[in-house]
């Protein structure tokens, strides 16, 4: 791994130096577990305790956070994007596969592969496809027919592209992704379901990363379509005919189904499940576990089930935890009713004897 000067780091990072800029840091680390001749960073408040115990000999912080005096500092205005810049510089990208196609692979005589396309072993590519410049196609990855990817692509061991779906530029997908399954279309007729054919396509727009073992199925007819710059994570379904809008992100076990329409920018938390047919506008933010059982303004955040405007669901939190204290009091309004009652009767009797 290179070292470098702390000097040399702030000027990657464009930072101003406060402490030794000769300096030598020989890795990045986390302000936790951070050691000496490592560089570390603070960006949340959260983590600012660890500023008297950590080992680093480096940190990067804001313009205005004190800094004890056995740490060096680079101050720039955002610090987890300079860290972030930080390790890319200490860890740039690298090459796992040898050039050209390994021999192991089966590529088809009609699929076109672009400039310095790399294709792993056992690796299969269809009739048809196209396959962008410098594109990385790692093992066992399985492209079939018709299939167009764009430049600088890649695909991690074990992905799957159905027929006749497009991959974008600079499209990431993980291990175990299925891109273009069919659809879960089925109709129940005289005793059973019959399969609905499934005979669209999947579009993946570019600068798009799906996690691991995520499924986006195939449309009914037409397409299911993710747009560009959308982040998906791992154990994600997305049904047939979804359309998800532009540098949305969506957690871990989110789960789409059907014919859903979402909007641009919009931000899933982990485990959210969305009925089918629904339209969820630009900008809007889904707690996570929430069921969003209709459609959905732009600009809105929602939680729940079903899910409902951040404001409405903490009027009905505050509610609910005040049910039991509740609860309480109607019984004990119940038993004062029925002692009143009881001294009630008691006095009628009485009344009816004097009169008798």
């Amino acid at each position: 791994m290179p070292r470098y000067t702390l000097h040399e780091i702030a000027r990657h990072i464009n930072g101003v130096i406060e402490g030794d800029g000769d300096l030598e840091i020989h890795s990045p680390a986390e302000i936790a577990s951070a050691e000496k001749g490592q560089i570390t960073f603070l960006a949340n408040p959260r983590y600012q305790h660890y500023l008297e115990t950590t080992q680093a000999s480096a940190i990067i912080v804001d313009r205005t956070t004190p800094v004890p005096e056995h740490l060096a500092a680079v101050r720039v205005e955002d610090p987890y994007v300079a860290f972030l810049q930080v390790v890319r510089l200490f860890f740039p990208p690298r090459e796992f596969l040898d050039p050209g196609v390994h021999p192991t692979a089966v590529v088809d005589a009609s699929a076109r592969l672009g400039d310095d396309v790399r294709i792993g072993a056992n690796a299969v590519i269809g009739k048809g496809v196209s396959i962008g410049d410098g594109s990385r196609i790692f093992p066992g990855v399985v492209i079939m027919e018709n299939v167009k990817i764009g430049k600088n692509c890649v695909l991690y061991p074990g992905v799957v592209i159905r027929e006749d779906c497009e991959i974008g530029d600079h499209v990431i997908l993980h291990s175990g992704v299925v891109i273009g399954s069919d659809g879960f279309g089925f109709a129940f007729q005289q005793g059973k379901y019959e399969k609905i054919p499934q005979v669209g396509r999947v579009v993946i727009e570019s600068n798009v990363e799906i996690g691991a073992n995520t499924a986006i199925d195939r449309a009914t007819l037409g397409e299911t379509r993710i747009g560009e710059g959308t982040k998906i994570d791992n154990l994600v379904q997305i049904a047939h005919n979804v359309r998800i809008g532009k540098h949305c992100v969506m957690s871990g076990q989110v789960g789409i189904a059907g014919s859903t329409h979402i909007g641009d920018y919009c931000v899933f938390g982990g485990q959210v499940g969305v009925n089918g047919h629904i339209r969820i506008g630009n900008k809007v933010t889904v707690a996570a576990k929430a069921g969003v059982t209709k459609d959905i303004e732009d600009g809105q955040t929602v939680f729940g089930f079903p899910a409902r405007p951040i404001q409405k669901m903490r009027r009905i939190e505050a509610t609910i935890s005040q049910l039991p204290e509740l609860v309480k009091r109607i019984r004990q309004l119940e038993a004062q009713v029925a002692t009143l009652l009881e001294k009630e009767g008691g006095l009628n009797q009485t009344n009816g004897e004097k009169h008798g």
